[in-house]
């Protein structure tokens, strides 16, 4: 089995591409919402609240608000909170990983390169597109600003960074098909 991350900066498109692959078949992990799973145990939610130092789950829910305003404006609680929380999704991947009757398994997280997370990969996808097409897809996804866009975008890695980490690229950029793009990863994936 062949453990394949797939990552990309916010309005990539990353999540189109994994359903892709679970269309074809293929098992994807969503390491996102593994996070979030993990959220609802009130372990975390004591450990998250304290690393923040502010309540962000009233009533035992998340309040994605405050919390990305919360980790985006401040780079020490940002990566607290990621320290904490990626090495129990990465271990929450194996595990899944392992249960599964696939030659290809697909690992889907944002920040993949950023956590280091790619290192355990056996090859590694970035999904790129061009940054006005990355926002307004965000834009209209999550019904945020231009500004809340392009401040998300500069707290991730630029492309240029990933492009040399990354094993295969898929430009998802509403000209080239990504389909075809897919199934030639998908080709190039069994003959490695």
């Amino acid at each position: 089995m062949k453990r394949v991350g797939l990552t990309g900066g916010i309005g990539s498109g990353k999540t189109t591409i994994a359903r892709i692959l679970e269309a074809i078949g293929y098992p994807v992990f969503y390491s996102d919402q593994q996070a979030k799973s993990l959220m609802t145990n009130p372990e975390v939610q004591q450990q998250i609240n304290s690393i923040l130092e502010q309540n962000v789950f009233p009533d035992g829910k998340l309040d994605r608000a405050v919390m990305a305003d919360l980790i985006f404006t401040n780079v020490e609680k940002r990566e607290a909170v990621n320290a904490y929380l990626h090495p129990k999704v990465r271990d929450a991947f194996q595990d899944w990983a392992n249960q599964q009757n696939s030659s290809l398994v697909f690992n889907e997280a944002a920040i993949l390169f950023e956590t280091g997370a790619y290192k355990l990969m056996d090859f590694n996808v970035l999904v790129v597109a061009p940054q006005k097409l990355r926002i307004s897809r965000t834009m209209k996804r999550d019904q945020v600003s231009e500004g809340a866009v392009l401040e998300r975008i500069t707290k991730q890695a630029d492309d240029e960074i990933k492009i040399p980490l990354a094993d295969f690229i898929i430009h998802n950029d509403d000209v080239q098909p990504v389909l075809t793009q897919v199934e030639g990863l998908i080709e190039q994936l069994r003959q490695a």
